[in-house]
């Protein structure tokens, strides 16, 4: 492919770098769930979240204890792709879409692992889980889990631009 990739491009193949990055890390998330490493991911508690994000209410002292709607999980697994994709245009952001041409991992990794700070310190204290996990029964567990996803998220990246390469 040519160096001279124009951003409308760029934008649409970010989307789709971002949304395979996305699902591999949901096939990640599946095979610790078999491993018996972790449960089954529940997007409802996150599309609860999004879903009182409307009406200004960010941080809550417990996710749980918000009034819950019927289409909460469905939103918090479109939430979930959503951000997969923002993710995925922002790094060319970053990048330049040049980067489209021939996708190097370590730009992709970085990324990958910086998007932690997200969950960390904007959706975790969202669900009234504290910074970083903190108000959790093991938050060294969750952050090396939460890491080691985003690792494999900015693995998708790179992987996915290979293919769209």
């Amino acid at each position: 492919m040519e160096a001279n990739i124009g951003w409308g491009e760029a934008l649409l193949r970010g989307a789709v770098i971002g949304i395979g990055a996305t699902v591999l890390m949901d096939l990640w998330g599946l095979l610790l769930a078999r491993l018996g490493l972790t449960g089954a991911a529940n997007w409802a508690p996150v599309g609860r979240w999004f879903w009182h994000l409307k009406s200004g209410r960010i941080f809550h002292a417990d996710i749980a204890a918000a009034t819950p709607f019927a289409g909460e999980n469905a939103l918090g697994w479109a939430g979930h792709y959503a951000v997969g994709l923002a993710y995925g245009v922002l790094l060319l952001v970053f990048t330049g879409p040049g980067w489209l041409s021939a996708p190097t991992l370590l730009p992709a990794l970085l990324w990958g692992v910086v998007t932690v700070a997200a969950g960390w310190f904007l959706l975790q204290p969202g669900l009234g889980l504290g910074i970083a996990a903190a108000r959790t029964p093991q938050p060294g567990k969750v952050r090396l889990l939460n890491l080691a996803a985003h690792i494999v998220f900015g693995l998708g990246l790179w992987l996915s631009a290979l293919l769209t390469a």
